[in-house]
């Protein structure tokens, strides 16, 4: 198993057991947090790059649940707003970071088509949230140990610092289980 996998495993063990809800009045609590969110952030930008370079960032992160952000700040466009392609950045990686952390290691994600509905430009910061349900996780786990492949869909819906609607998201992914082999 490779290093990453060791790490992406050992931190949705560790997230999975935080309160999301912890705050500095709860020092432990909000310090596991805090910490949590550093580290899935770290590996996310070892794994991809461009994503810490990007302001990318994972705001929570829990079972069937991912909000992430990316930031206005070296990503404006020729008129100032957010850069359609930070906005592509936001709303895919998080289905990678369900997929990872609800389905496990074993289970590569990749991104089959994505779409973006752009609705008005940001002038801030945006963020998205994603949720992928017991069920679809279920079946997705289900397909990809009887075929070596599984797939879902995530929509998203992109918000401003005002909590405007500025886009919506459409992307389809598929997962492999690494080291599949079909039964004879």
């Amino acid at each position: 198993m490779a290093v990453i996998d060791k790490l992406i495993g050992a931190a949705g063990q560790w997230v999975g057991h935080t309160d999301a809800n912890a705050t500095p009045l709860q020092p432990l609590e909000w310090i596991k947090k805090t910490g949590s969110y550093t580290a899935i952030n770290r590996i996310v930008g070892m794994a991809i790059p461009f994503t810490t370079r990007n302001g990318f960032s994972v705001q929570e992160v829990r079972p069937g649940y991912v909000r992430a952000r990316v930031k206005l700040k070296g990503n404006k466009n020729h008129f100032g707003s957010l850069y359609a392609g930070a906005y592509f950045l936001v709303a895919e990686i998080p289905g990678g970071i369900l997929a990872l952390f609800d389905l496990g290691p074993a289970y590569t994600p990749i991104l089959k088509s994505m779409t973006l509905e752009f609705l008005q430009p940001a002038d801030s910061d945006v963020e998205v949230e994603f949720t992928l349900p017991e069920e679809t996780v279920a079946a997705v786990l289900a397909e990809a140990d009887a075929t070596g492949r599984g797939k879902f869909t995530l929509e998203g819906i992109l918000r401003d610092k005002d909590g405007n609607h500025v886009a919506t998201s459409y992307a389809q992914y598929r997962v492999r289980k690494k080291g599949f082999k079909p039964q004879a």
